[in-house]
């Protein structure tokens, strides 16, 4: 990856560009091409008119949009005037979109064009937001982004005074209370590690001006704007993908000759299922970097049977920008091999040890909670102190809830979770959520909710219910009843009833017991 010593946040990077290659394509959304002077420019009305609408330093802005070249307008214009920018899943439902938006305290709400009819629900209900811009056209009586921006097109730069410790961005991860956690991760978080980069001077690492990358993930996700962050820094063409359509995918790969990418192993599933990849010309893909859920074996065998490049393995989580460890391409074997089965070694700047309960290292293939440490570990949580101070020691140990153990060689394998955690299709889903939203329902006495093996999200969320004396609900009632409180991803895809639930003498759910019948005969407790 190029190091430029003139970054040193974000509001230099499109400074930065528009100097050296302002006339080169930064971003390609469908018809739509915006050059890096273009985005220094835009970036710097959007800074101008953010300050005119009060966002002070240290502010919090929103966006509630599927993958959109602007977004990249709002992070940088954001930077420029000091804020912080809050992207919103917009998979969530409704109330859980709201607690966001009033948690980070967000004074300005950009909103995607398909969630204005949602937003005349739930948007009056919004403690903070004092205004609202929808991107692209204006509608329902709300202004469209750039017509808010026209009054400050030829405003200038407003340099705020912004240090490389200052957060830059807040991306809310999941509480296991069910209630998210805003993740402030700064400047240096992302930038810290860069010198380190370019020193080991990784292939797959390595981005240039004549790269051409694709955001397919969504933005809202470190995966998504980690990733992104890695080509706009270095100077790169991204394509973005608004929504995701394995055909759109695999053109935008042909037609604009996609070097590098990164996906979840879901995703490859989708594009290898689709008939066009039979046909796809793949010649220019230098590596696929995949993460955010482990990947079946054979599924790994034939996705590098089809693309034919490097495939790189990422393991880390939105508290440290997704950065913990690597499987480099050289490790992927098509015959399969042990290290496949792992998350790879550190990354460079990366620390990485194992613990046991009592906190000490793990010897070689001690299964204990993975710890990380690195100039990528976040700030902390959003005014959640006492979380901050569980997640992070006081040596600055980030603490994953990763259950796993390292090899003689270094090698990091991912083994179980500490907490219970689910992830499908990439998404971190954690059952206390759902399982508080099931207890609702009038004919559940019980419930737990559990990860189950799934062969095309990894797993699957399942739930375990002891039904009342003489109830009627039926699984599928449950299923529909869970729709109307939680957002799609988290809806269990399956209900079994029992007759109790396993506890401990303190009440507490014995998970693994709940778990074992369904894992049974696998070697690892993740899928």
């Amino acid at each position: 990856m190029a190091y430029y010593p003139e970054i040193r946040t974000f509001a230099d990077v499109p400074r930065f560009h528009a100097r050296e290659r302002g006339d080169a394509v930064a971003l390609i959304e469908g018809d739509r091409r915006i050059t890096y002077g273009e985005l220094d420019r835009a970036s710097t009305a959007c800074a101008a008119a953010l300050m005119a609408e009060g966002v002070k330093t240290g502010g919090r802005v929103g966006v509630l949009d599927k993958n959109a070249a602007d977004y990249f307008v709002l992070l940088f214009g954001a930077a420029k005037a000091g804020a912080v920018l809050v992207p919103v899943n917009w998979r969530l439902a409704a109330p859980e979109i709201t607690f966001i938006l009033d948690d980070a305290e967000a004074e300005v709400l950009f909103v995607g064009p398909d969630f204005v009819d949602a937003l005349g629900y739930f948007g009056k209900d919004l403690k903070t937001v004092r205004k609202i811009v929808v991107m692209g056209e204006g509608a329902g009586g709300w202004p469209g982004f750039r017509d808010w921006l026209a009054p400050f097109d030829n405003a200038e730069d407003p340099k705020a005074e912004t240090d490389a410790g200052d957060t830059v961005l807040q991306m809310y991860t999941s509480g296991t209370t069910g209630h998210p956690k805003g993740v402030m991760l700064t400047h240096h978080n992302f930038l810290g590690n860069v010198p380190l980069r370019e020193a080991e001077a990784q292939d797959w690492a390595t981005w240039s001006p004549d790269d051409v990358g694709q955001v397919a993930m969504p933005l809202f996700h470190i995966g998504g704007t980690g990733s992104a962050f890695l080509g706009i820094y270095a100077g790169s063409k991204l394509v973005i993908t608004r929504d995701f359509d394995p055909g759109l995918v695999l053109a935008q790969i042909e037609e604009h000759r996609i070097a590098k990418v990164f996906y979840v192993p879901a995703v490859l599933l989708f594009l290898l299922q689709h008939p066009a990849s039979a046909t796809t010309d793949f010649s220019s893909l230098k590596y696929i970097l995949y993460g955010a859920s482990p990947i079946p074996l054979d599924l790994l065998r034939k996705s590098m049977d089809v693309f034919k490049c490097g495939f790189v393995q990422l393991y880390g989580m939105t508290e440290n920008c997704g950065l913990c460890t690597y499987l480099p391409a050289e490790d992927h074997d098509p015959a399969g091999n042990e290290r496949m089965r792992g998350a790879g070694r550190p990354q460079v700047g990366v620390e990485i040890k194992v613990v046991d309960g009592e906190g000490n290292t793990a010897a070689p293939r001690q299964v204990g909670e993975i710890c990380a440490r690195s100039l990528s570990v976040m700030a902390g949580y959003w005014k959640r102190e006492d979380a901050t101070a569980k997640a992070i020691d006081g040596d600055g140990w980030l603490h994953t809830g990763d259950a796993g153990y390292m090899d003689e060689d270094g090698y990091l394998y991912i083994y179980d979770r500490v907490k219970d955690m689910i992830v499908s299709g990439g998404e971190n889903i954690y059952p206390a959520e759902i399982e508080s939203a099931l207890f609702g329902h009038p004919d559940i006495a019980d419930v737990a909710v559990i990860g189950v093996p799934d062969d095309k999200w990894g797993e699957a969320v399942k739930a375990v219910v002891v039904a009342k004396p003489d109830a009627r609900a039926t699984a599928e009632d449950i299923i529909a009843f869970a729709r109307t409180r939680i957002a799609g991803y988290k809806v269990p895809r399956s209900v079994d009833f029992v007759d109790y639930l396993p506890r401990n003498a303190s009440g507490k759910l014995l998970k693994r017991e709940l778990r074992e019948p369904y894992w049974e005969g696998r070697e690892r407790r993740v899928n």
